[in-house]
């Protein structure tokens, strides 16, 4: 049975808030840690977000799906349209909301931590092309990945798959695959190797759109029926039993998240 939507609501934004922690957090920490050297400081960063992302995943799926995302969340919603599964339009507005508003407070709380002010505006500049082909990239793999273990019942991996996926995306693509919008805007307020400038945001977050768009298409043509498993995000909204790959039995709920 699916959680009350207060609920779900409170484990989003939570469990943004604490992967943008991670996120951030890891990234202050390699830059204090490995001054200079930015590959080292990359594979610090990378590594934290792997390991924290999995684990967020096994804490928060079973409450709201895990999605930490907004393009999971409407993705959720269009390919549940039809069968009546996947969330409301008025859930994923009220997910989007709880997710960006964590994403701010996890890097204000990751600031808090390593002593530097609580609220800053990053100036680190990430427009240009390469890095919006990055985010088309990781986006799209994102929600392909997240969408067919839904499909195939195999949910119960994507833990460790999600996280395995962004973890070797922050390495292959250009732009460090931010692949989620709400993740994007809360690494504004960290002036940090985490950070990103004001400026370049509306770009990733056009690149992210367009990169759901061909990860949905991407997973329907490889799986026709997939509307039909869209119920709980990253893993199935179940807080009855344990998370299997099968959708929820009594409606609105598919696979699973973030990216940072």
């Amino acid at each position: 049975m699916s959680a009350p939507l207060a609920r779900r609501l409170l484990a989003e934004l939570v469990g943004t808030a604490l992967l943008v922690t991670v996120v951030v957090g890891s990234g202050i920490a390699a830059q204090q840690l490995s001054p200079g050297d930015v590959g080292l400081q990359l594979l610090e960063n990378s590594m934290a977000t792997v390991f924290g992302l999995g684990v967020l995943i096994l804490l928060f799926g079973p409450v709201s799906g895990a999605h930490f995302n907004p393009v999971v969340s409407g993705v959720d919603w269009l390919l549940g349209r039809r069968a009546g599964t996947g969330l409301t339009g008025r859930e994923v507005a009220a997910y989007t909301l709880a997710q960006c508003a964590g994403a701010v407070l996890g890097a204000m709380l990751a600031n808090a931590m390593f002593e530097l002010a609580v609220v800053q505006i990053s100036t680190k500049y990430r427009a240009g092309g390469g890095h919006w082909i990055g985010e088309i990239v990781a986006t799209a793999g994102l929600i392909a990945l997240i969408f067919a273990l839904s499909r195939t019942a195999r949910a119960s991996l994507s833990a460790v798959a999600v996280g395995s996926y962004i973890g070797a995306a922050y390495w292959f693509t250009s732009s460090t695959s931010f692949a989620n919008p709400a993740v994007t805007i809360g690494r504004i307020f960290s002036d940090s190797f985490a950070g990103i400038g004001p400026a370049s945001v509306p770009g990733f977050i056009v690149a992210q759109l367009i990169g759901a768009g061909l990860g949905t298409t991407l997973v329907l043509a490889l799986y026709p029926d997939v509307g039909g498993s869209a119920s709980g995000g990253v893993v199935p909204r179940d807080i009855d039993g344990p998370a299997t790959g099968s959708p929820s039995p009594t409606g609105p709920d598919p696979v699973l998240s973030e990216s940072p």
